[in-house]
């Protein structure tokens, strides 16, 4: 997977599978809520960029996809359940915070 904030003012959190693909495979792939990115090799590493709209099928940068998180979803923490902090113990005429 790849992960890095995308924009320069309201940035996104971005989490997309690390598997590349041209411009048409990933645009096949695109959901209203699941983008494909356009990848650009920079000098700092790899930087996802929004592809936008037009563009080219043809784009010869590798693309990647909006990662889709296949795993069960993890039951609900019974709040009741969790045993309640102690606090440290501190000399005499001590504070705590």
């Amino acid at each position: 997977m790849l992960r890095q904030l995308v924009g320069r003012r309201a940035a996104l959190d971005v989490v997309a599978d690390a598997e590349q693909m041209t411009a048409t495979a990933a645009a096949a792939l695109c959901e209203p809520n699941r983008l494909d990115w356009c990848v650009r090799a920079v000098g700092s590493g790899l930087d996802l960029r929004w592809p936008g709209s037009p563009h080219p099928a043809d784009c010869p940068h590798p693309h990647v996809i909006d990662h889709v998180c296949t795993a069960p979803v993890a039951p609900p923490r019974n709040p009741a359940a969790r045993k309640p902090r102690k606090a440290p113990p501190v000399p005499a005429g001590q504070l705590t915070l």
